[in-house]
């Protein structure tokens, strides 16, 4: 008994040391770990914490210029003038005033009174290009492209699933779309919708004006989500083709036996099974689409966004509109940009915990 008490004895400090050495040979490699990261943790920080941070700062600064990268300190009033809630007179050191002092309304802003150093009135103007076209349009766009894309991409998913086939040649062509230039996409839709277009001719429309700025804003919205529709769905069908390719085949063997028909089968087999990708889709479908910017100038150029014409104004169009004249609206606009993509992320985020089954 004495000598396998002392064989037990003699193991057990050979065992913690073996771990002991192990452990520092970890803690040596650490340093290859962090140098193969090194590369992308630099390129995340130059391209994407740098001007998150940077964007975030200049939201606050009054007065803010980027060339001379001089400013008056920090405020607020840049949101209020993204959110046309205050008015920036043009007269050098006026102080700006607020919304509820207007005295005259026009086609897209507010005009109000303050007086000048000397005590003459002078106007004041409130940009409301924010507030009554890009929210609006931004939202308008994401509600209806986001939902119908989802549906559309779906069926047809389930349908290229359902022809093994031709699966690979359809999808080939599906995919064709999503390696397409935006702009070159927009100046083909540009010619379809043309009042001479082929599709006023297809459906017997005459003339009829899509994307003109003459014509109503409806239609050109018409025109824009159609594009938008088509120009995104590759990139839905190819993620859930691949999460139908993951089913097991064993729950619609179930579903025949059950004498379950087709849309029971998608409805309560293949739709809950697809859940997660469908979150994917729903959340990148929805950042993307508040960031929708190339498919108004590939689609419109400048026309629907021309000064008097915001019909087709979004948030990231105002955005880039203020890059060459007042960056820190531009900057104070992405902001509230982000805060409502976060919410909206949120959101999903939070239904989708009884909803989404892994």
């Amino acid at each position: 008994m004495e000598a396998k008490q002392t064989s037990k004895t003699k193991k057990r400090p050979l065992f913690k040391r073996k771990e002991r050495v192990s452990a520092d040979a970890g803690e040596r490699n650490n340093w290859k770990a962090w140098l193969y990261l090194a590369p992308t943790i630099i390129l995340m920080a130059v391209f994407t914490f740098y001007p998150l941070i940077n964007t975030i700062v200049i939201a606050f600064l009054k007065n803010y210029d980027y060339i001379k990268q001089t400013h008056e300190g920090f405020t607020l009033e840049n949101f209020g003038v993204v959110l046309g809630l205050v008015g920036r007179p043009n007269a050098q050191g006026a102080a700006s005033i607020f919304r509820w002092n207007c005295t005259s309304f026009e086609s897209d802003g507010v005009v109000g009174i303050y007086m000048d150093a000397n005590g003459i009135p002078q106007k004041a103007y409130f940009t409301m290009n924010v507030i009554r076209y890009a929210f609006p349009n931004t939202l308008l766009i994401t509600f209806i492209t986001v939902p119908l894309s989802i549906i559309i991409a779906l069926l047809i998913s389930i349908g290229l699933n359902s022809i093994p086939a031709f699966k690979k040649l359809f999808q080939t062509i599906f995919f064709i779309p999503y390696v397409t230039n935006a702009i070159a996409v927009g100046m083909v839709f540009a010619v379809l919708f043309d009042y001479q277009g082929i599709l006023n001719y297809l459906l017997g429309l005459g003339e009829l004006t899509w994307i003109d700025q003459a014509a109503p804003a409806w239609r050109g919205m018409i025109a824009l989500c159609v594009y938008i529709i088509w120009h995104s769905l590759p990139f839905k069908i190819l993620i859930f083709l691949s999460g139908l390719q993951n089913i097991d085949k064993q729950y619609y063997d179930a579903a025949k036996i059950d004498c379950a028909g087709k849309f029971k089968t998608m409805m309560n087999v293949t739709v809950p099974l697809l859940s997660p990708q469908i979150l994917y889709i729903m959340i990148t479908s929805f950042i993307s689409s508040f960031k929708e910017y190339t498919s108004v100038v590939g689609l419109f150029g400048r026309q629907g966004t021309s000064p008097g014409s915001y019909n087709m104004y979004t948030v990231v169009y105002y955005i880039y509109d203020m890059v060459n004249s007042n960056v820190q609206y531009g900057a104070a606009a992405a902001v509230l940009l982000f805060i409502v993509i976060m919410i909206f992320t949120a959101i999903q985020f939070k239904v989708s915990k009884t909803r989404v089954h892994y």
